[in-house]
């Protein structure tokens, strides 16, 4: 295992200075020549920063009440923001909060796989599924499926037009339950307690998470990878289309209020074999991440990104980023996460109000920008 020095640029340009001093015209978004590079979208308490995914300067600052969440729209230029009412449409590569809107009742999981995107209403159980390349010009057409019963829940479109969906209601959840092209029953488990979030691998494999370990949904047949512990919590995962396997929590204990785990998870897919690797620090649910390459990769509570060989379930790299952190015990309190897009990993240190972009390869930093708000959720295009 190779540890890095870490290395971070001594100047910022002006136009960061300037940028993080100053704060950005909040007039940005209306300016039809705004066209933002890779854009990031980072959440603070009252809005929105949209930067410039290169130089991590400020191309937008948009103002928007409440605790908002972001999920990537599935094409090269939106965002969507979990607002109160609904998921909304943010066009990033235009530094423009748009008045586009898919009303929901609680709005919950944002999934994109096989070239559609599907939102999760958790207060109704309404499921919406759309081609993301029509966003833009209004609203897309959508399709729409309401589950047996409202609840916190998650679903996804296979690449044969299968729909995977949670099974639950408002007090429990129990499995997933498959559905084909014309939204008949083809397939169900209801061996997954506490059903928690859903990732893909390759061979249109669709992965959800379970108190005890992770159904795995492959080639038409659903399959149990447990976990060696009788509570060995999944909630979280990151898969990669190109990998078989998936990167996942894994907590172990049901009556702690926060649980700070040491171990994450490996799930090899075509095996349905679980391994546990100790990285050594804790992490957060924010902290997990899939390589180019489809390396896994963790933010640890010591400020370092591990990058894991997942075949063979090791640490080969360790990359100082940020100081050491911990995390707080209110789930919608800022803590610092990473995002990655192609070879950079983008890390939110909002001790310190600032956003790194690191190169995978190198180790090395490519940019710093400063922040004049901390940043909570992050992503981008």
């Amino acid at each position: 295992m190779k540890t890095r020095a870490l290395w971070v640029p001594s100047l910022l340009t002006t136009g960061l200075l300037l940028a993080a001093c100053g704060g950005p015209a909040e007039d940005t978004a209306e300016d039809d020549a705004v066209e933002v590079d890779d854009a990031l979208v980072v959440t603070y308490d009252g809005g929105l920063y949209v930067l410039d995914g290169t130089t991590l300067e400020i191309a937008a600052d948009l103002p928007l009440e409440g605790f908002n969440r972001l999920n990537p729209a599935g094409d090269d230029r939106h965002v969507l923001v979990s607002t109160s009412t609904g998921f909304r449409v943010l066009d990033a590569a235009a530094a423009d909060l748009t008045g586009d809107e898919f009303a929901a009742a609680e709005p919950g999981h944002v999934v994109n796989h096989a070239g559609t995107t599907v939102l999760f209403a958790d207060g109704s159980g309404e499921v919406t599924l759309f081609d993301p390349q029509d966003l833009g010009d209004g609203l897309p057409e959508a399709e729409t499926f309401t589950t047996e019963q409202p609840h916190h829940g998650v679903a996804v479109r296979t690449e044969t037009g299968e729909l995977v969906v949670s099974l639950g209601d408002a007090e429990t959840r129990s499995g997933i339950q498959v559905l084909d092209a014309d939204r008949d029953e083809v397939a169900r488990s209801e061996d997954c307690p506490g059903v928690h979030g859903e990732s893909a691998a390759a061979d249109d494999t669709i992965v959800v998470g379970c108190e005890d370990g992770v159904l795995v949904y492959r080639d038409g047949a659903i399959t149990k990878a447990a976990s060696p512990d009788e509570y060995g919590r999944i909630g979280n995962t990151r898969g990669h289309d190109d990998s078989p396997f998936i990167l996942g929590d894994y907590k172990v204990d049901p009556e702690a209020e926060l649980e700070r785990p040491e171990r994450v998870s490996i799930i090899d897919t075509e095996t349905a074999e679980m391994r546990l690797l100790d990285i050594g620090a804790s992490y957060s649910f924010r902290s997990l991440a899939r390589g180019p390459e489809g390396e896994g990769i963790v933010l640890g509570t010591d400020g370092a990104l591990r990058v894991i060989d997942m075949a063979s379930a090791e640490i080969t790299e360790t990359i100082p980023v940020t100081a050491a952190w911990e995390e707080p015990i209110e789930w919608q309190e800022p803590r610092p996460s990473v995002f990655v897009r192609g070879g950079t990993a983008y890390v939110n240190d909002p001790a310190a109000s600032k956003i790194l972009a690191v190169d995978l390869a190198s180790g090395d930093v490519l940019a710093e920008g400063d922040l004049p708000a901390p940043a909570n959720e992050m992503t981008g295009v």
